[in-house]
């Protein structure tokens, strides 16, 4: 069983930055970072498949980076110019995506979130 544990979610400003950690018992050959608003449906945010190879959701491209430290378990997500539309609840999870990326139904295991709120 897989076990994600993510972190370092907070509050800041407009403008401001993140960075969200998920500890990994276990990586995947698909990682990603997902995130769902109040009222709003999960939706991918960025992905990074053991080739190296990375998929961003075209709200975050430009401002936000994956990447992931084998040698520490640990799968980050870089925020910038975070937005208040950013604000959400942000999941980590591991899966095999043989389809696309960013969905939702690549993924076997998922974390238990952690929050993230941009005030204007």
């Amino acid at each position: 069983q897989v076990q994600l544990v993510e972190s370092g979610g907070g509050s800041v400003q407009a403008g401001g930055s993140l960075r969200l950690s998920c500890a990994v018992s276990e990586f995947h050959y698909c990682m990603g970072w997902f995130r769902q608003a109040p009222g709003k449906e999960r939706e991918g945010v960025a992905s990074l498949k053991f080739d190296g190879s990375s998929t961003y959701a075209d709200s975050v491209k430009g401002r936000f980076t994956i990447s992931k430290d084998s040698a520490k378990n640990t799968l980050y997500l870089l925020m910038n110019s975070l937005q208040p539309e950013d604000t959400a609840m942000y999941y980590c999870a591991a899966g095999v995506c043989l389809g696309w990326p960013l969905a939702e139904g690549e993924y076997n295991y998922w974390g238990q979130g952690t929050q993230v709120t941009v005030s204007s």
